[in-house]
């Protein structure tokens, strides 16, 4: 299964209270450059099986604007899993139970994706995924943790680059 890890884009000013974090939205400047990334998507070619996205509104956004450029083969699911505070085994049991050749979207936050990463690659790198991140994870197995190899990791101005 290839994975692409995506991060939402630039979301409004954090606040300390969790129910108030659930509903920061992408500002201007975030959509208008997520929007910019999904160009580069369509350039790249990508398609996905499947697109699971944190329920966090910043991440819905974000997946929306990639959405409107991007095919999907199935519906948007949304996973408790990819919260801030999701747990990554649950995922991991979810994911696992996909077809092995698919192509599948997480859309998601910081640092839970960085830390995905890393564990994808062995644990030892620590990986920085900017807001309109994007990583391509080929895994080897997702049982009982994630193993697999790193493809991409571009950063917002790569995929801006890629978009022109």
């Amino acid at each position: 299964m290839d994975l692409f890890v995506l991060r939402h884009g630039e979301a409004g000013k954090h606040s300390v209270a969790a129910r108030n974090d659930f509903r920061r939205t992408l500002t201007i400047a975030g959509k208008q450059e997520i929007e910019e990334i999904a160009k580069a998507f369509v350039k790249l070619g990508l398609e996905f099986d499947f697109v699971f996205t944190s329920p966090l509104i910043r991440c819905k956004q974000t997946t929306e604007i990639i959405l409107k450029r991007v095919k999907s083969e199935n519906n948007v699911e949304e996973l408790n899993e990819l919260r801030p505070e999701g747990n990554k085994l649950e995922l991991y049991n979810k994911l696992s139970k996909l077809k092995q050749d698919s192509l599948t979207l997480l859309v998601g936050h910081e640092p839970y994706l960085s830390e995905l990463i890393g564990e994808a690659i062995g644990g030892a790198s620590r990986i920085d995924l900017k807001k309109g991140g994007l990583a391509r994870i080929r895994t080897i197995s997702l049982q009982p943790k994630i193993q697999g190899e790193l493809r991409w990791l571009l950063t917002p101005k790569h995929m801006k680059k890629i978009s022109k």
